[in-house]
């Protein structure tokens, strides 16, 4: 069934090297003093139900400064003797856990697999953590992740002792160091660009087989499954959020995920999907009739978000700011609801605040892309919006939601239930914008060429 699909992804980019996480971790320290220590915590595993764990995941910034995947570990980083020292604390090797939960690297394994200087066992990390904290003067840590760093940290900026009243030593603030990796994260290299490229093309695949297998009657549950299914056999981490499949009344509610109505004939289906690589997430919205054959109505609007993408896809270029692409979108948007008669006003009536484009389209146009779906970057730093610059990912996504459903609004009964939304993921590069989700048909002709066939 995923044959041709496998195909035409290719094979699969190399991960991130070692001198890679190196060079960001130095990038990082490059910000920091010498009597600095940080700290990056991985979440507990979470119970799903009596021995059940949920599927762990790495917080983002343990993947992006050191690639490690497993439970109970922390990163930490403090200087000595003039050089940073990258301290890693793991799970120990045990056999008999091992036996029942999977092979661990160890903490010889760590040292000599991942870009750290040492490592230890997690259960020595209140006494290690301990005898870091005492030598440095401002510890950055992201407090609320790990319980036990938490009371570790907060024990030694409170502790008074005559060593601290002799010497001055011991932390004496402690710092989010979130802004400062999120800088980092913001610009993509061109090793992460290839896995964001390879995780788009397998979340492109997944669309096109939805499409291909779409047709009156078919549950979306079912072609929840296809996609998900997809996404494993292409050897991913999985959905990087839950799908989005929502035919009829459903696409016209944003964030739709119970999935399990019947797509019936006349209906458009809107799936947002996408897949996480090697830690990289994916995002793509397409909209699709079920019976394969968009009606003059449906076609109207569907043309109407896919000029007003494709004008905001231009507008992802080095030196614009960032909302200009969400501006040029409701421009157009608003543009061709005037057209057809949806919308009454003028032009910059229906723009304000509080413009009936407001009633069709109601959220941003995009958001950065990475190693989480909504990516970490500040919008608007000192309160101006950002400069788009080279290597930064950002999605772009307009729509118009007609819900009849809706006591708020007069929807036209021609467009009642429609819900059409187009998104892609944009690379900024010097040279324009580059769609690493270009695999993904969205014209009228190729959406209609394709569903059904199966």
């Amino acid at each position: 069934m995923w044959e041709d699909s496998l195909a035409a992804i290719g094979d699969e980019p190399a991960s991130i090297s070692l001198d890679e996480y190196a060079s960001r971790q130095n990038r990082l320290f490059g910000q920091l003093k010498g009597s600095d220590l940080i700290i990056i915590t991985n979440p507990k595993e979470s119970v799903r139900s009596n021995d059940v764990h949920y599927h762990f995941r790495s917080s983002s910034d343990m993947l992006y400064l050191t690639g490690w995947k497993d439970p109970e570990s922390t990163f930490c980083a403090y200087q000595r003797e003039g050089k940073w020292i990258r301290t890693l604390f793991v799970q120990p090797k045990d056999v008999l856990k091992e036996i029942w939960e999977g092979r661990r690297p160890g903490i010889e394994g760590a040292v000599e697999e991942w870009p750290v200087d040492e490592a230890y066992s997690i259960h020595d990390l209140e006494e290690k953590l301990s005898e870091m904290l005492v030598q440095c003067s401002r510890v950055f840590v992201k407090l609320g992740v790990d319980d036990t760093v938490d009371k570790v940290v907060e024990n030694e900026v409170k502790r008074n002792s005559r060593e601290r009243q002799k010497f001055g030593t011991g932390p004496m603030s402690i710092v989010d160091p979130s802004p400062l990796v999120n800088e980092l994260r913001l610009r993509k290299s061109e090793s992460e660009i290839a896995l964001m490229r390879h995780s788009a093309k397998i979340a492109s695949q997944a669309h096109i087989q939805a499409m291909s297998n779409t047709k009156p009657g078919v549950g979306e549950w079912q072609l929840e499954g296809i996609i998900e299914g997809l996404f494993k056999y292409c050897n991913t981490d999985g959905i990087s959020y839950p799908c989005i499949i929502g035919s009829g009344e459903n696409a016209t509610i944003l964030h739709y995920n119970v999935n399990n109505d019947t797509c019936n004939d006349g209906e458009v289906i809107l799936i947002d999907a996408g897949c996480e690589f090697d830690g990289y997430a994916s995002d793509i919205t397409r909209s699709w009739p079920v019976n394969g054959k968009f009606t003059p109505e449906q076609a109207e609007i569907y043309n109407i978000v896919l000029d007003a993408q494709l004008a905001a896809i231009d507008k992802c270029r080095v030196g614009n700011p960032y909302d200009a692409p969400h501006n040029e979108a409701r421009k157009v948007l608003a543009e061709g609801l005037i057209r057809i008669g949806v919308i009454k006003q003028s032009l910059d009536d229906a723009l304000s605040t509080d413009g009936e484009l407001s009633n069709w389209y109601m959220h941003g146009t995009g958001h950065w892309l990475g190693l989480d779906v909504h990516d970490v970057g500040v919008y608007r730093p000192n309160d101006k919006p950002r400069v788009f610059e080279e290597g930064m990912v950002i999605t772009v996504e307009p729509g118009l939601y007609f819900g009849a459903w809706r006591p708020d609004v007069d929807c036209p009964k021609k467009y009642s239930n429609l819900g059409i939304r187009i998104e892609d993921d944009v690379l900024v590069t010097i040279h324009g914008p580059d769609v690493l989700s270009r695999d993904c048909p969205k014209t009228i002709a190729d959406i209609e060429a394709i569903v059904g066939r199966a």
